[in-house]
């Protein structure tokens, strides 16, 4: 019984060591069954026996221990510094990549609001050249107006708009300068064509309701009717303006009749039109 403690101890202490060494486990991480051990050891031969009682007696030499190293138990499982270092680097790769992503769209980002700076300076730049060129346009018209006004009618253009000005109220008031500015470019005496306009609506003080519900300056008939009626309805004034002095122009003017006296027997039926209308026109040149 001696012998069989003896040995069990010794052999408990050499798993231990082995474990210790191999893992850095405590003992109880190896489980080994005493009544195994027991059956092990007295399954030996006398000899053997007799060898495990001399142990007793002589100690164990560090030679006789097979102390396998601890690589040679774990050679195929992964290192865990190994995992470590690759969770480290993947994590700096997501890093890099998310970085690469941010510079990408700030890049992208930047090319898109250039490109739409570019679009608003080519923009701005045709919509200056449009307001030069209209500017530059409406210039040459003024001055082409205004040499005209003074061939014509002996005074400046400003100074023609304000005489028909005086004389142009209710719906009619501040038309002056439309009425001079198609006269000039048709060639119509602006006195005239006022003075004509003036009789025919009474826009000297009251317009007519021809004039105030269907826009027609100047008594001409044609459809569509105004109210359902023979005179012609015109949408704007400016429309009604600009039909009275194309009308003007194209049926008489173009045909020579230029005075009072040759437009009146056409023109209406009334015996003293003609003088009824050099009478306005000698007040516009008054005013």
């Amino acid at each position: 019984m001696k012998t069989n403690h003896s040995v069990r101890a010794v052999s408990m202490a050499i798993i231990t060591l082995v474990t210790v060494v191999t893992f850095g486990m405590p003992v109880k991480a190896l489980t080994i069954s005493n009544n195994n051990l027991i059956t092990t050891m007295n399954a030996q031969s006398p000899i053997e026996n007799k060898k495990l009682e001399s142990s007793e007696i002589a100690p164990l030499e560090k030679e006789q221990l097979e102390i396998k190293p601890a690589v040679d138990f774990i050679a195929d499982e992964p290192s865990s510094l190994k995992i470590e270092i690759d969770v480290e680097e993947l994590r700096q790769i997501k890093i890099a990549r998310k970085r690469a992503l941010e510079l990408q769209r700030q890049k992208e980002e930047e090319e898109r609001q250039k490109a739409l700076e570019l679009q608003r300076q080519q923009e701005e730049e045709a919509r200056r050249k449009a307001e030069e060129e209209a500017a530059r346009i409406e210039a040459e018209r003024q001055a082409e107006l205004a040499s005209k006004s003074e061939a014509n009618t002996g005074v400046s253009y400003d100074e023609l708009v304000r005489k028909l000005n005086a004389s142009l109220n209710s719906t009619l008031a501040g038309t002056g300068e439309t009425f001079a500015k198609y006269a000039i470019e048709l060639g119509i005496d602006p006195y005239l064509a006022v003075a004509i306009v003036l009789h025919e609506t009474g826009c000297k003080w009251t317009c007519s309701s021809l004039l105030r519900e269907c826009n027609n300056v100047g008594g001409m008939k044609g459809s569509p009717g105004c109210n359902g009626g023979s005179y012609k309805s015109f949408s704007s004034l400016d429309e009604g303006i600009k039909a009275f002095m194309n009308n003007l122009y194209n049926n008489y003017y173009a045909k020579g009749l230029t005075t009072p006296e040759t437009i009146g027997p056409k023109y209406a039926a009334s015996s003293t039109w003609a003088s009824q209308i050099r009478n306005y026109m000698n007040e516009l040149k008054a005013n």
